[in-house]
């Protein structure tokens, strides 16, 4: 193992991946603030119910159904360029958001928050494709998500400490969370060159039949991810009466195993393949929500939770599946759509669960999450084992493409 004065280098760590991995340390000193405190906050002082978080995390990812817009702003700015204001405009809004506890400002907050976070996550999953060759992509998404690990590490260990021990009034979190990201920013902003993409992307909205399993498993993936952001945490909270600090500790565990697991997975993914990280995906989270909706015990719901959290990492492999099989030029266009796919469900499905299930029968939420795995796990078994242009799939081809004389 080579020492840490190694990576302190510059001409070690000043590169297109090192700039990937310090924003993606960036983003969550910003938004694990946001989502560690949230569900208390919401609690403690702005009296909310399953119907009122339903609606807010509804708010919040009506930005992503909207971020195939980024397209427009690409027409005037380079993607580097939008990711890095997109990170400033995340950290604005969580540093404004303790002031303002009532149900309309942090709507707002949120939004503001949100809109950041979707721009930020479009550009970040983009310019990985572009920057990264196919056989390391895996590999460094998943060392990306370990540096977004670190920095929740980091931000949940100060969150825990000081409402543990020092009782810091909400809205001063929100201001260092948010502060953080800002900093760093701007040290990427005066540390980091701009660097080229092999292609040059097409500025237009752009969506190809032979793409649709990655559509239809990213739309599912979206559905998958609310019904973890949205309810599992409130469960904790309602049902399990757990406090900010242990949801603080849970938070920290996940990050802890994903810091480890995830570079991992990255691996596993490249030499194994898609299709058998997907697999392996869905079977685990038709245990975990069915898991959910059986769960009587505190240590019950944190056990399925970190678990639940777990899988996260495995998305790499839609993204991945997705390089391999696209034009390069179409990589920013379909980061894009694929991100308001993604938001689609995430949308309509907070509110409506929220509305049409009551607090006592939440179960029912996550007995629908684990019939939205069981979609999922038909999809994957549908990507090839070989994923490339002209085969895309195994059953439902659209067109082939000729491929070149090995």
């Amino acid at each position: 193992m080579k020492p840490l004065s190694h990576y302190l280098k510059p001409e070690v760590w000043r590169t297109p991946e090192g700039c990937l991995i310090i924003l993606s340390a960036a983003m969550p000193l910003s938004f694990a603030t946001w989502m560690s405190l949230l569900n208390n906050f919401v609690v403690e002082k702005a009296d909310f119910g399953l119907a009122e978080i339903g609606i807010l995390q509804s708010v919040r990812e009506i930005p992503g159904l909207l971020v195939v817009s980024s397209l427009l702003f690409l027409l005037f700015l380079k993607e580097r360029t939008f990711g890095l204001m997109a990170l400033i405009l995340l950290g604005l809004g969580v540093l404004v958001t303790g002031f303002f506890p009532s149900a309309f400002g942090l709507y707002v907050t949120t939004v503001i928050m949100s809109v950041g976070f979707h721009y930020y996550e479009t550009v970040q999953m983009s310019l990985t494709l572009q920057w990264v060759d196919k056989e390391q992509a895996p590999i460094s998404m998943g060392r990306q998500i370990s540096a977004r690990s670190i920095a929740s590490i980091v931000a949940y260990a100060v969150i825990w400490l000081v409402m543990t021990f020092f009782g810091l009034d909400y809205e001063w979190v929100y201001v260092a969370g948010g502060a953080m990201t800002i900093l760093l920013v701007l040290f990427v902003i005066f540390a980091f060159p701009s660097y080229q993409a092999k292609e040059v992307q097409h500025k237009k909205m752009i969506v190809r039949k032979r793409y649709w399993l990655f559509y239809a498993l990213t739309f599912m993936g979206g559905a998958r991810r609310q019904i973890f952001v949205a309810f599992a945490g409130f469960m904790m909270v309602v049902k399990f009466d757990y406090s900010v600090a242990e949801i603080t500790m849970l938070y920290l565990i996940n990050q802890a195993f994903n810091f480890w697991l995830a570079p991992k997975i990255g691996r596993f993914i490249a030499k194994w393949g898609e299709r058998r990280a997907l697999i392996w995906e869905y079977v685990g989270l038709i245990l975990v929500f069915s898991g959910y909706a059986l769960a009587t015990e505190a240590w019950m719901g944190a056990v399925l939770y970190v678990l639940d959290h777990l899988f996260f990492s495995f998305a790499i492999a839609q993204k991945s599946y997705l390089q391999k099989i696209a034009d390069p030029k179409d990589i920013a266009s379909t980061a894009g759509v694929s991100f308001s796919i993604n938001h689609i469900p995430a949308v309509f499905i907070p509110v409506i669960f929220g509305h049409a299930f009551p607090d006592e029968a939440m179960w029912m939420v996550f007995a629908a999450g684990a019939g939205m795995a069981v979609i999922s796990l038909l999809l994957a078994f549908n990507v090839p084992r070989d994923p490339r242009p002209g085969n895309e799939v195994i059953i439902g081809n659209s067109r082939a493409i000729p491929q070149p004389a090995e």
